[in-house]
């Protein structure tokens, strides 16, 4: 049986494919021979490879409002609470953190810090601090923090690491001192409780938090 001739769709020459091939492959009609395949296959390829990979803006670069900007632009999301965030420009590098006590969509306090050199995980560690230290043993109230990783450090855990002498298998904890005092602080406080929320979801005193945590960046401490 003769090889079946088709038009090439790029380059206008004709090219055959063998039937054995066709007879695989019911009902396909090739447009374009091998050589204009291989050279668009090629072609993408390097543009992909020469695509410049793009960039994970830190946290803090990804809005930077002010607190009068979030409050004006966010409505939604929980209106009680202990909002947390923490921030870090290089990861590590300079960071800061951010506390809001929120009560019927009210400021009720809020606090906020930096360090010149830390990391985005120790400034989440230390709002979710300062949010404890700000609360009374008693207070019965949900601590929002948008890090996962703390939360279920908290909630899931420390618990573990304390009995085992605050070790674990798969090597050191980071951040030890910090994990230990929001651990401890978290104890103390058995009314209060630790959700995780997502961050820039526009959940109005999340951003609020954010926009505190960032506060260092906008030169406002």
């Amino acid at each position: 049986m003769a090889e079946t001739p088709f038009t090439c769709s790029s380059c206008g020459k004709q090219f055959e494919i063998k039937p054995e091939i066709l007879a695989r492959y019911p009902g396909w009609a090739p447009s374009q021979c091998w050589q204009c395949k291989n050279k668009g296959s090629s072609a993408a390829g390097a543009k992909k490879s020469n695509a410049r990979p793009k960039r994970r803006r830190s946290k803090s670069k990804e809005q930077n409002l002010t607190t009068s900007q979030v409050l004006e632009r966010y409505q939604e999301g929980p209106k009680e609470g202990v909002f947390t965030d923490g921030a870090c420009t290089g990861n590590p590098g300079p960071g800061g953190w951010g506390t809001v006590w929120v009560r019927n969509n009210d400021v009720v306090e809020q606090r906020h810090g930096h360090d010149p050199n830390t990391t985005n995980n120790r400034m989440e560690l230390a709002a979710l601090i300062a949010a404890y230290e700000m609360l009374p043993a008693d207070a019965e109230v949900t601590i929002w923090s948008d890090s996962n990783l703390c939360v279920r450090t908290v909630n899931e855990w420390a618990a573990s690491w304390k009995r085992n002498g605050w070790k674990r298998k798969t090597g050191p904890i980071k951040n030890l001192e910090l994990v230990q005092r929001v651990y401890e602080l978290s104890l103390r406080h058995r009314k209060a409780k630790l959700c995780w929320i997502k961050a820039h979801a526009g959940s109005r005193w999340n951003e609020y938090a954010d926009s505190l945590a960032t506060a260092y960046s906008r030169d406002e401490l």
